[in-house]
């Protein structure tokens, strides 16, 4: 199993672990549980958004290209 270390604010990480005692479990279980489902689940927010303004400026784009 693979360990990574990133720095975040102190207001993230104490969210992190009110959510985290919300729901009972240990801290890392909670990050465990979210990374592996937002690895899971398409993003569709980001693919709409982005294809949004793809269409929206493709006239702009054809004239910059």
């Amino acid at each position: 199993m693979a360990c990574i270390t990133i720095n975040i604010s102190d207001q993230q990480f104490e969210k992190m672990q009110e959510l985290a005692q919300e729901l009972g479990i240990s801290l890392e279980e909670f990050l465990r549980i979210r990374i592996s489902e937002w690895l899971n689940h398409p993003q569709t927010d980001f693919t709409s958004a982005a294809s949004y303004v793809l269409q929206k400026n493709a006239d702009l784009y054809k004239r910059l290209a």
